[in-house]
């Protein structure tokens, strides 16, 4: 059997992968670390920094848990990024990855029911969506609470989609594409069949191989062929 033919579910990424945002979540955690008293370009914050540069990808509020320690503190951070990032987002600071909203309609087109996945709150994603214009352009749209509150690397958003769309009789049916290790590694652990990453967002080919990538693309633009069995 074919890819063509057993492909029937595509989960993607948002930040990095089908969304470009021009190093937003940095700017956005540069207001949650002042909101937690981190002073700007000290050590700390540079440790701070790299972490989260090192975790794109995984659930924001894992990722300030880790930082900040206790859950007060996380839930702080959290907001703070989530209001920084969300106002960046309506000063018109997102776009399109080239080529992005062309795949989603040819992956539609198709027959393939594509899910919209994030490790953002759901407030941001929705602000992405409204800001993109994409509020009807995919069926379901996913964010870690709406998977029980675990984001990636676990599967869960994946496994989520799966059973919420009832699209694929079985996940070798599923592909997971996104643009950091993070993402593969879920795709990986829910037993997608295809497991993409792109080269437009956080890791390169190496980490994202390193991670279980079974195809590194440049951009999402290549996933309409890559699914059709057109390349690899």
């Amino acid at each position: 059997m074919t890819l063509h033919q057993e492909i029937r579910l595509v989960v993607l990424d948002m930040a990095g992968t089908t969304v470009a945002d021009g190093g937003l979540v940095e700017r956005a955690f540069a207001a949650a670390a002042a909101e937690l008293g981190v002073e700007p370009g000290s050590p700390d914050h540079d440790d701070k920094l790299a972490y989260v540069r090192a975790t794109m990808g995984e659930s924001k509020i894992s990722v300030f848990r880790h930082l900040f320690g206790d859950e007060e503190r996380a839930q702080r951070a959290n907001g703070a990024f989530e209001k920084a990032y969300g106002e960046l987002v309506d000063g018109g600071l997102v776009a399109p990855v080239p080529g992005a909203r062309e795949a989603i309609e040819e992956l539609r087109a198709d027959g393939r029911t594509v899910v919209l996945t994030t490790g953002f709150a759901r407030v941001t994603q929705d602000a992405i969506l409204a800001a993109l214009g994409w509020q009807d352009l995919v069926p379901l749209t996913l964010c870690p609470a709406d998977a029980g509150g675990r984001g990636r690397p676990y599967p869960d958003m994946v496994l989520t989609a799966f059973l919420r769309t009832r699209a694929a009789d079985a996940l070798r049916q599923v592909a997971v594409v996104g643009d950091t290790s993070y993402d593969m590694l879920s795709g990986v652990r829910a037993g997608a069949g295809v497991v993409a990453g792109v080269l437009t967002g956080a890791h390169d080919a190496e980490a994202l191989r390193a991670a279980g990538a079974s195809h590194v693309l440049g951009s999402v633009a290549e996933l309409p062929g890559v699914v059709a069995g057109e390349g690899t």
